[in-house]
């Protein structure tokens, strides 16, 4: 993987989170807040911590912001403070920038400046959250529609050291329009598994298709091994 010098600005829990976990991912990133308790916080968890006015250019430019590549305007409540500093980014030629949007307007202003990907945080948690709540059985859902979307489901234990074929799992796409893409075992991924692959204890089943078909199939009723 190519590692990527990263300016993150925002040190709440979401800029926080992002930071770190590009740090751990192997690159180079760079933490912005005015607070510098946020900053001190952060030391040691990133490359560089530095407490600073994100919206003042002369205070990016000594930062040397326009040596990254990308930058991810984290600020929450502060919509002035986000677009202003979307815009100086923008201005400084920063080949991609990401800004988070609380409301729906602050989204498509973020949009009308040309920043690259506006994120909305909450709003997609909430939506992870309905689904965590709403399809048991589910460990993790990614949206890719208002009503499609791609599930990690564990292997039920009656599943254990039983063939695709003989678990039922093989025939998701005509029992209920909704495909097995992938089956992560540990760190691996197979992909397109064939009907003989056995399930382990250790499996994770990655499966594609509309949310109420999910549903049916986590249901310890409707998925039942072969006599």
């Amino acid at each position: 993987m190519k590692i990527t010098q990263v300016a993150v600005i925002g040190l709440g829990r979401f800029g926080t989170t992002v930071a770190t976990t590009l740090y751990q991912m192997g690159h180079d990133v760079l933490a912005i807040d005015v607070d510098p308790l946020k900053v001190q916080e952060l030391a040691g968890q990133v490359t560089y911590a530095v407490a600073a006015d994100a919206s003042d250019e002369s205070s990016l430019k000594e930062l040397g912001i326009e040596k990254f590549e990308y930058a991810v305007v984290a600020i929450g409540s502060n919509t002035e403070a986000s677009i202003m500093v979307s815009v100086l980014l923008k201005s400084l030629q920063i080949d991609v920038v990401v800004a988070r949007a609380v409301t729906k307007l602050q989204g498509e202003t973020l949009d009308r400046i040309e920043v690259d990907k506006v994120v909305y945080p909450e709003t997609d948690m909430g939506r992870m959250l309905a689904h965590d709540l709403f399809l048991p059985g589910i460990e993790q859902y990614m949206e890719l529609t208002s009503t499609y979307g791609i599930s990690k489901i564990k292997v039920p234990t009656r599943f254990i050291s039983q063939t695709l074929k003989n678990s039922n799992f093989n025939n998701l796409r005509d029992r209920y329009g909704v495909a097995l893409i992938a089956i992560q075992r540990g760190e691996d991924i197979i992909l397109n598994p064939d009907e003989n692959q056995t399930l382990t204890s250790n499996d994770t089943l990655i499966i594609a298709g509309p949310d109420e078909k999910i549903s049916d199939i986590v249901s310890p009723a409707n998925i039942k091994p072969e006599n």
